[in-house]
């Protein structure tokens, strides 16, 4: 599967119909797979809204959690009940609930250093994965959700930082990061994150309006290079888009 030149962008009203859509595309691409399902989360205040409603009544029931595997695409290395931890956010939005203790995988952040928290990742998404290198037929994720950082950032890949260059390994140590909580954090490469079939980029608010006019007009930040091997979503509601573009494309 060859990356597409451009993202699909889909324009909702607000973050409300911007959660609903999302739950909705997650909803599509477990049914669309018979087997074993991996989806890789992500941190920050844009998805709690989704997780939320991955939690409800209305999604609960819907989703096959025995079948299901939920990996994080990034983690800021603190404990894991720390108010920072991106996972512990969808543990207790939807995932403790309902999920097989097994089949949350957190990064570990008990490591020494967020640089062997990197390696044990790694090593735990290739036992899943069954191989140490990624066949381009057969991706390791069915959905990753994704981010943008007011820099440009997507997961824990700032710009400008040499992690967003790696091409060998699966998962890196960010020793600092760009934005705050300068807190040091553990993130899956862009090489890692693109083995999906579908990654689902969520940007809603106004004050997303300056980065979301930087990534359309194709700055070469990590949130533009951040591509799936299979489909590339961008999902915006009214408020992120810049002034001028409306609908979709």
């Amino acid at each position: 599967m060859a990356a597409a030149d451009q993202p699909k962008l889909i324009v909702v009203a607000d973050a409300e119909a911007l959660a609903q859509a999302a739950a909705e595309r997650v909803m599509a691409r477990i049914a669309a797979n018979p087997g074993r399902i991996a989806i890789g989360l992500t941190g920050g205040s844009g998805p709690k809204k989704l997780y939320q409603l991955l939690g409800s009544d209305a999604y609960r029931g819907k989703i096959p959690w025995d079948r299901v595997h939920w990996f994080i695409g990034d983690e800021r290395f603190v404990p894991e009940n720390d108010p920072l931890n991106n996972m512990a956010v969808a543990r207790a939005a939807f995932l403790d609930r309902s999920a097989p203790s097994g089949h949350i995988h957190p990064i570990p952040t008990t490591a020494e250093n967020p640089d062997a928290s990197a390696a044990a990742y790694a090593r735990e998404l290739q036992a899943f994965y069954g191989a140490e290198s990624l066949d381009p037929a057969r991706p390791l994720f069915d959905l990753v959700l994704m981010g943008a950082g007011p820099d440009g950032h997507t997961a824990s890949l700032f710009p400008g930082y040499p992690e967003i260059e790696e091409t060998g390994r699966w998962v890196v140590g960010v020793p600092k990061a760009n934005v705050a909580p300068f807190v040091p954090r553990v993130s899956l490469t862009l090489p890692a994150l693109a083995s999906c079939r579908e990654m689902l980029f969520e940007i809603a608010g106004h004050d997303k309006q300056p980065i979301l006019t930087r990534l359309l007009n194709g700055e070469t930040l990590p949130a533009v290079r951040a591509r799936s091997n299979g489909e590339t979503v961008w999902l915006v509601d009214q408020a992120a888009l810049p002034e001028g573009i409306r609908g979709g494309r």
